[in-house]
């Protein structure tokens, strides 16, 4: 009798121990991610050892969290989202994700901020972040990632989902360091086009200007300009405490254009210096227009006291008072509203200097990192990395969709398709530099720098010493 009861007993905890590996390995959702840890109905955690709440079983892990959301298998639960996006595009992001909250029955809170940085620090620090954060610098995301603070989005998506969702360049420049290996830091989820040249197309046309296909050409263009009594260029970077953040988005262009994309990531990370012959010789080009009195609409030096949002304005009088001006898709709302698409304005990308580097793209961008592991969270986050969650903004004109699955038809205008198309069709993808670098760098002395050099205040040489020297600065 005992020899019987002890094998049944033996065969009775078999069945336990692969009931247990069953929850705690086995699991996969819609997009065929392996669970890894045991997640139970009181919590449990997952591979990166983030605290689950709320139950994940085998049989509802093979459904992807946004099905199970649509299922209604979330109703009610709260999702808190914390940002810094102004008031139209709140407005915009409510219409983005009014579907999907009235249909998945989420609460989703998004918390506006105008001190972003130091509104997450304190949550973060205080042990109360956030479920989500809105970030738009890569730089600041990084230091959170760095600590420990975030979920690891391939922790529950596969790398085949995301893949069909991104091109590669998006899930490289949000895989960041953290204490347990490289990590998804972030899903990015809407970004601007910066290198890009917007011009008065009927006037342009009507005297005779063709578009540029290389640097050499735009420097041609700007003499014809200069020779039939015009000013080519309306260049501003005046933004407050801010000042000289275009300027910056101008240089990250530049840096592509006359070296590698390796170098440029290298330049980001601090591994090459402003002071190297690569970042010297963008400078030196891009110094071919910005200190040219005769290119430069108001004369060099009013373009540090100039607002950047201005500096539009030149490109739409009659005849035009300057005729280029160079920055992302976002400046189409500092238009003139009764301004047509197509044909009071158009774009070009700004052209190559070395063929051998083409034509790449620089984006900004905002993109959702995630503080809180529980199913809930997890809906949101995946809903975030398709393009369903942006389409109605796409089609309100506010922004440009990074993933794959965005339709031409949702842009508004033909500029904005086409806009689009850079984006889809860019060899090469950078996220800018300064929103990349840590803050003392990027949006400190990097900036500092460009004032103090287009302002005559530092020649080029001890303006690269003083960007660079923000990186004493910065923890290793």
């Amino acid at each position: 009798m005992k020899k019987v009861t002890k094998k049944i007993w033996n065969l009775v905890g078999i069945a336990v121990l692969i009931f247990s590996m069953l929850l705690s390995g086995c699991g996969t959702n819609s997009a065929g991610t392996q669970l890894q840890g045991e997640v139970t109905p009181d919590g449990g955690t997952n591979s990166a050892g983030t605290q689950l709440q709320g139950e994940v079983t085998p049989d509802d892990s093979t459904k992807g969290y946004v099905e199970r959301a649509y299922a209604g298998e979330f109703k009610g639960k709260k999702v808190t989202i914390m940002g810094s996006i102004g008031d139209s595009d709140l407005a915009a992001f409510e219409a983005s994700v009014k579907e999907f909250k009235e249909n998945t029955g989420i609460d989703l809170q998004y918390e506006n901020t105008k001190e972003f940085e130091a509104s997450i620090t304190i949550r973060v620090d205080g042990g109360n972040p956030p479920d989500i954060a809105n970030f738009a610098s890569l730089g600041l995301l990084s230091n959170f990632a760095e600590a420990g603070n975030l979920v690891d989005l391939k922790s529950f998506l596969s790398e085949d989902y995301l893949k069909g969702q991104y091109k590669d360049s998006y899930i490289d420049m949000t895989t960041m360091d953290s204490p347990n290996g490289e990590i998804m830091a972030a899903a990015m989820n809407r970004v601007a086009v910066a290198s890009l040249v917007w011009y008065p197309k009927s006037a342009f046309d009507e005297a005779g200007y063709k578009i540029p296909e290389t640097w050499d050409e735009l420097i041609q263009l700007s003499e014809d300009i200069v020779a039939d009594g015009g000013s080519p260029w309306s260049i501003a970077i005046e933004s407050g405490a801010a000042t000289g953040w275009p300027a910056a988005g101008w240089v990250a262009d530049m840096v592509l254009r006359v070296t590698s994309p390796e170098n440029y990531d290298k330049w980001v990370a601090g591994e090459l210096s402003f002071t190297s012959p690569e970042i010297k010789k963008a400078f030196e080009k891009m110094s071919e227009i910005w200190k040219n009195e005769d290119y430069v609409y108001g004369g060099s030096k009013s373009i540090v006291s100039t607002n950047y949002g201005d500096a539009v304005q030149p490109l739409f009088t009659n005849p035009p008072k300057a005729w280029l001006h160079k920055q992302a898709n976002f400046m189409i709302p500092f238009f003139p509203s009764d301004a047509v698409a197509g044909e009071d304005y158009d774009f070009f990308q700004l052209p190559s200097i070395d063929p051998e580097y083409g034509i790449p793209v620089v984006i900004k961008g905002d993109m959702y990192a995630m503080f809180n592991d529980r199913p809930e969270v997890r809906a949101v986050m995946e809903y975030f990395t398709t393009a369903d969650s942006i389409k109605q903004w796409i089609m309100m004109g506010g922004t440009i969709a990074p993933m794959n699955g965005a339709e031409d038809s949702w842009y508004t205008t033909d500029v904005l398709q086409r806009v689009a198309k850079v984006l889809k069709n860019a060899d090469t993808i950078r996220y800018d530099a300064s929103d990349a670098m840590p803050a003392t760098v990027g949006a400190g002395t990097f900036w500092k720098g460009i004032v103090d050099y287009f302002s005559d205040t530092l020649d080029l040489d001890a303006a690269l010493e003083e960007m660079q020297s923000g990186w004493n600065n910065v923890e290793d």
